[in-house]
């Protein structure tokens, strides 16, 4: 019997959903995205609420939120009638970071590239529709950028989102893309595929991608992708800060080449394992 194969988590987020794929478990699916339904701005969160952050019926919500509060996951207050998250997703956060060899290799050549971009570097890998910080280095300590590791941005508007789409196959980006016209708000999609369409333009001209002001508007932002050598997980890495100090002459013919640099001096370090 023909052993079936994983697709790369970036070349394929959400098609297994939309296609009948026998080795899909739907059950497991819909409990991740109660989990992804909590963030820091919601923390606690009612059974209607979770239903409508996740895009998901009532009922399920609740059988699943009993479930994942059983297994350890959530916990729940009888005198709000709502959940937060547990220490639970907490081992499984530790566990996939302490995992990841590659941030305290790459950690020294990113503090050292923002003390003297006088700027935020930052290492983030995609989930679903945001980029998640996995390694932050602050390099300016008069502009101190509010990034947490596990902390997540969209990744539409920002150059770490732009630069992952390049990291992609062609068969990736336009799954990438369909994904956003299918899933995202309607009213910003020609916009969202004009910006794609550029960053791509930005990368095969630069070897980067840029972000000004776009997703915050006191933040300018370069990135580029961290491509692993077998071509089964992209990752991003970025520079950030406030536009005065980042200005785009200095991203394009200073802090983007630099930026280049660093990325393929940490590939070299990890012999593109990660």
């Amino acid at each position: 019997m023909r052993k079936a194969t994983p697709k790369a988590p970036h070349e394929n987020a959400n098609a297994a959903k939309s296609s009948k794929d026998r080795q899909f478990v739907t059950a497991l699916a819909r409990g991740l995205e109660i989990l992804r339904a909590f963030t820091p701005r919601h923390p606690v969160l009612g059974n209607n609420e979770i239903a409508q952050r996740a895009k998901l019926p009532k009922p399920t919500v609740t059988r699943l939120t009993y479930t994942l509060t059983q297994l350890g996951y959530l916990n729940y207050s009888a005198e709000s009638g709502k959940y937060s998250l547990s220490v639970g997703v907490l081992a499984l956060g530790y566990s996939f970071l302490a995992s990841q060899d590659i941030r305290s290799i790459a950690r020294p050549m990113m503090q050292e590239f923002a003390e003297y971009a006088r700027a935020a570097v930052c290492l983030a890998a995609r989930d679903q529709p945001h980029m998640v910080f996995l390694e932050v280095c602050q390099g300016n300590p008069t502009f101190q950028m509010r990034l947490e590791i596990g902390a997540r941005v969209p990744y539409g508007s920002t150059a770490l989102g732009r630069a992952y789409h390049c990291g992609l196959s062609p068969e990736g980006r336009i799954t990438m893309i369909e994904e956003h016209r299918k899933l995202g708000p309607k009213g910003d999609w020609e916009a969202f595929r004009a910006s794609f369409d550029k960053a791509v333009r930005d990368y095969e001209k630069y070897g980067f991608c840029v972000s000004l002001g776009e997703w915050n508007k006191d933040v300018y932002s370069v990135a580029v992708p961290l491509i692993a050598r077998d071509r089964s997980k992209v990752l991003a890495l970025t520079c950030a800060g406030p536009p005065f100090d980042l200005t785009r002459q200095r991203i394009i013919e200073d802090i983007g080449p630099r930026l280049v640099r660093l990325r393929d001096r940490i590939f070299a370090a990890t012999h593109g394992n990660f």
